[in-house]
């Protein structure tokens, strides 16, 4: 059995008297993508730097494809990819002159052209930089991050300001990589990515980790209700309905009935509207999704559900 990718055993990393990082532990099997989900002032940031091995730590053990990230050196660093939220570029290189240079750094590398044709620049290959979209440089920032081959990729906020074809075309490309074995550490705010994407889901509050999953895993894990949404029938307020085992709430002629029991509840509203010769406008059975079971864990606010 291979060993995983990342083992991270009790990771410390203190700020004067605020620890940004507090007995962290989890691992990251080869080939798995994993992502790490916390809100601001988590501690994500300095985790996923330590593991880069351009933050030290105050305490803990650490491995990065068997290296230890603080002195692993060059031969670390040459085993794994890194995409920044934000990066810069040389303006005057066209994207081939750019990518042909990264690749030129690493003693395993991709080839400049099928990496341009993986992230899907094929047809800007002879562009300059400053001549590219927002979306088309976030690609050959993926394109630069893989240029070296990568074992291990460090994704950061991948698809920030794409649209949402831009970002589904993003995680196909990303899904295209897990497929080739690359293993992939995955930060991000965007919670239906992480569901989509992710093996494994961690969660971090305050430096500490509060839930360690499968996105589906944690979706259930909390027992949160289904909501079913309709609105009501002329003439009917909230006390004309069925007896539910959820609880009815309006927003206007809105209804949410937050439940446990979805199909014991939706059955009732039915047989009640077909039995009264009513209709139920916009019916819909929303079961709990990954975003609700994270705003639940790190107690964030969620409006309108």
């Amino acid at each position: 059995m291979n060993a995983p990718a990342i083992t991270v055993r009790g990771l410390v990393r203190a700020y004067g008297p605020v620890r940004a990082v507090d007995g962290l532990s989890f691992t990251v099997g080869r080939g798995e993508i994993f992502a790490l989900l916390g809100p601001n002032g988590a501690g994500k940031t300095t985790t996923v730097e330590i593991l880069e091995g351009y933050r030290d730590r105050d305490g803990g053990d650490v491995s990065v494809l068997g290296f230890d990230p603080a002195t692993g050196g060059t031969a670390y660093r040459e085993r794994i990819g890194i995409v920044l939220q934000a990066a810069g570029f040389e303006e005057e290189f066209t994207v081939r002159e750019l990518v042909r240079l990264q690749t030129s750094l690493y003693p395993r590398r991709h080839d400049p052209d099928e990496l341009i044709d993986l992230v899907e620049l094929t047809d800007k290959r002879h562009v300059r930089v400053k001549a590219l979209s927002g979306g088309q440089r976030r690609r050959l920032d993926l394109a630069l991050g893989l240029a070296g081959a990568p074992d291990l990729l460090f994704l950061d906020e991948p698809t920030t300001g794409f649209d949402p074809a831009a970002r589904h075309r993003a995680w196909e490309l990303i899904e295209r990589l897990r497929g080739l074995g690359t293993t992939i550490l995955l930060t991000t705010h965007y919670l239906e990515e992480a569901q989509r994407l992710a093996d494994r889901v961690a969660v971090i509050v305050a430096g500490r980790l509060v839930a360690l999953s499968s996105p589906e895993g944690l979706r259930t894990r909390g027992r949160l209700p289904t909501v079913i949404t309709f609105e009501l029938p002329a003439g009917t307020d909230l006390a004309a309905l069925p007896g539910l085992t959820g609880t009815a709430e309006a927003d206007g002629a809105t209804v949410r009935v937050r439940t446990h029991s979805p199909l014991v509840d939706t059955w009732r509203l039915t047989t009640w509207a077909v039995g009264a010769g009513l209709d139920l406008p916009g019916l819909a059975v929303e079961p709990p999704t990954l975003e609700d079971a994270y705003l639940a864990l790190t107690g964030e606010a969620h409006d309108g559900r």
